[in-house]
């Protein structure tokens, strides 16, 4: 039946593979080297944080429990194993507490899946460089958001996370670059990875499983690039195929065009954002405009009336639910909870993500004061403008104060700087490393593509955490 479908635009899974296994390094911009070396530091402090949480430990005592050729670390541990497995947990890891980077249109978090992969990699073969694990970083993102991006909200509406999905490519492309596949083995990997590919987006509501979706993406990119290496054959047409390719499964109403249009000229890679709260993205910008509002007008909690929200449609769905305290990832999925977090304490962090912080009778009480509501004037500016808000504040006294937020703190669009980045890395793991390895890590990425090689890096992710830090 599938042959029977016509491709939804030939060659184009052909066409990636060979942009994934025949780009040169020289051909990668100075730029987007650039922001994928400060997407680089992020996940290893995303990942190096989400190492501790209770998640990630389970499935690392069911890595350790089941052994395996001890070739790749488990990031904080000391212990090594499986390739595929080192990419389950410290995956995991990275998408542990809603702090990975970020690609908006794609809805993709590629550092959480690609930094473990490449590292672990890199830990199996000491020959690869640090420019090796720069532009397969590139390469990977690339391939993997541009199918993200060919998936369109499609895919999230009709209930699959894309973390879990299109962020298998991402895997895959990145391990195939450094296994140095040829083009026809990066097609099969990506065909292979394409069938691996899963999660499901009611996850967001209190499940510890919506985590491990980003270590199933990993490590499924990974063992595609490696069956690949040994001959196993994929789906070859596997984006594109009318019937059962991932596009027309997934997404079913695919934009194509997003697929090759501008390929080695407009990258994706370089549109990576970073998130600058631990919680899902889309209610940054209305955390960004309520905390102006706080700030500029010296509100506190109690001289508030009510809070009024408008977003986008996918906002909407995705995060205005009604909040119960189901856990931590309901609680940082949820923009009820988060605002309400913001009106109390002025800001959100870690703290405020905790079984006890997200049960608490004040933040609760709150909450009805907080109406959130679908804009149309934010919705007819199309998906680039999914994540903005607008946010009226009402005083007790009658008085109103409105912000409009279009673009999120972090996004490219309103973009934080290396140091941004750096202090984010500094609070992630200033408990887990000494200050000399944590000022390291940052020397050591801003030059990434420099190294000779990555075995400091391996060193220091790798060794057991100071335990008296923790």
């Amino acid at each position: 039946m599938s042959s029977s479908q016509a491709p939804l635009l030939p060659d184009a899974t052909r066409e990636l593979a060979r942009f994934a296994a025949e780009t040169r390094a020289g051909d990668l911009p100075a730029r987007v080297i650039d922001r994928v070396k400060l997407s680089f530091l992020d996940g290893l402090g995303v990942c190096l944080h989400g190492s501790m949480l209770p998640w990630t430990r389970k499935i690392f005592e069911v890595v350790r429990e089941e052994g395996g050729n001890g070739v790749a670390s488990l990031w904080g541990t000391g212990q090594r194993t499986s390739l595929t497995n080192a990419v389950l947990v410290n995956s995991t890891a990275g998408h542990a507490f809603e702090m990975d980077d970020i690609h908006k249109e794609s809805i993709i978090h590629p550092n959480s899946l690609a930094v473990p992969v490449a590292l672990g990699l890199a830990e199996a073969d000491r020959s690869l460089s640090g420019s090796d694990i720069t532009t397969a970083l590139v390469l990977g993102y690339e391939v993997g958001l541009r199918i993200g991006n060919a998936a369109t909200m499609s895919l999230f509406m009709n209930g699959f996370h894309p973390q879990g999905t299109s962020g298998a490519f991402v895997g895959a492309a990145t391990a195939g670059r450094l296994l140095r596949l040829d083009a026809p083995q990066m097609q099969h990997a990506l065909g292979i990875a394409g069938s691996l590919g899963s999660g499901l987006m009611a996850a967001q509501e209190g499940a510890m499983v919506k985590r491990l979706h980003a270590g199933r993406a990993g490590q499924s990119g990974m063992l595609a690039a490696l069956l690949a290496k040994r001959g196993f054959t994929g789906i070859p047409d596997i984006v594109e195929a009318g019937y059962g390719g991932f596009l027309s499964s997934f997404s079913r109403t695919p934009n194509m065009e997003r697929l090759l249009t501008g390929l080695g000229t407009d990258w994706e890679a370089g549109k990576v954002g970073f998130k600058m709260y631990p919680n899902v993205t889309s209610i940054h910008a209305a955390l960004d405009a309520l905390r102006s509002v706080l700030l500029d007008e010296g509100l506190s909690a109690a001289q508030i009336k009510e809070i009024n929200v408008g977003c986008s449609h996918m906002t909407f769905v995705h995060t205005a639910w009604d909040y119960r305290p189901a856990g931590i990832t309901a609680a940082q999925m949820n923009m009820y909870y988060g605002l309400s977090v913001m009106t109390l304490r002025g800001d959100v962090s870690a703290e405020d993500y905790s079984e006890e912080a997200i049960a608490d009778p004040k933040v609760l009480a709150l909450m009805p004061r907080i109406k959130i509501s679908v804009d149309p004037e934010i919705e007819c500016k199309g998906p680039a403008f999914r994540h903005a808000a607008r946010i009226t504040v009402q005083r007790t006294d009658g008085r109103t104060f409105t912000r409009e937020i279009l673009h999120r703190r972090g996004s490219p669009e309103n973009p934080v700087n290396a140091e941004g980045v750096e202090r984010k890395f500094d609070a992630n793991v200033c408990r887990l490393l000494r200050s000399g390895a944590v000022d390291r890590l940052k020397h050591l990425a801003a030059r990434l593509d420099a190294l000779t090689d990555v075995k400091e890096i391996i060193d220091i992710v790798g060794a057991p955490f100071e335990q008296e830090r923790l």
